[in-house]
């Protein structure tokens, strides 16, 4: 039987597309910045005519998965996670960033003037999260929460204890459970940027992404379109609260 030239091209093109390597990542569930992540970081896989999925789970879990090699790696985290696991590289242009912020109840008489307070309060925390980790690390009351809700739930109750979590985390999920008595108390005690992180046998295998990845996100960047996408999907984000 003898095919077209157009039914030839037809069948190469669908065949290309079904073979086509999609990476599958893990984001940590319930925070603003992760959610933002997803949206962002699936276009600029699209930008780079590649393809991704994401799972969301809690952070320790999620880190398990990525560095084990189970996932593929994280959407996104901050720069002492490639540290902390070497069996991940991260990309090295950051795409956002979060800032650590002390929330508190708005009749408390906590007072912040640098990191080195938190050790006279008792200081709330979402488990797994990297930024609230390292900047805990060595106090001696700190607890830990599944996510930013049941924290922030539970520092309503709490006017002697603060809660760490990133800005517009904080804020969105103020927003989202109408709390009136919780209130952020600036300034935010640091400013971190984030990276995609991609496990290093994936790197192996595919040894042309890390600086395609790298190379879309600068040239984003570079254009304006990076910081249009954020605004776009921080915006949406937001409008999926009631």
């Amino acid at each position: 039987m003898k095919l077209s030239r157009s039914y030839l091209v037809l069948i190469l093109f669908f065949s290309s597309q079904c073979g086509a390597q999609s990476y599958q990542y893990v984001s940590i569930d319930g925070l603003f910045e992760q959610r933002v992540g997803e949206i962002v970081l699936t276009q600029i896989y699209q930008k780079a005519g590649l393809e991704m999925t994401f799972v969301a789970m809690p952070g320790k879990r999620a880190q398990r998965e990525a560095s084990s090699g189970r996932k593929d790696g994280e959407i996104m985290r901050i720069f002492s996670y490639g540290i902390e696991n070497p069996s991940m590289t991260r990309v090295p242009t950051s795409y956002y960033y979060l800032e650590t912020m002390a929330f508190v109840h708005k009749e408390s008489q906590i007072t912040l003037n640098s990191k080195a307070d938190l050790s006279k309060y008792n200081v709330l925390k979402v488990r797994g999260v990297k930024h609230t980790n390292n900047i805990t690390r060595g106090l001696a009351h700190v607890y830990n929460y599944d996510d930013t809700e049941a924290m922030l739930k539970a520092l309503g109750e709490k006017r002697t204890s603060l809660a760490l979590t990133n800005t517009a985390d904080g804020n969105y999920h103020i927003k989202k459970l109408g709390l009136k008595h919780v209130i952020a108390l600036p300034p935010a005690l640091a400013k971190l940027k984030l990276y995609h992180y991609i496990h290093n046998t994936v790197l192996e295998a595919n040894p042309g992404l890390m600086s395609t990845l790298n190379n879309t996100i600068k040239a984003m960047k570079k254009t304006g379109e990076l910081d249009t996408l954020l605004h776009r999907a921080e915006t949406q984000v937001l409008a999926r609260l009631p």
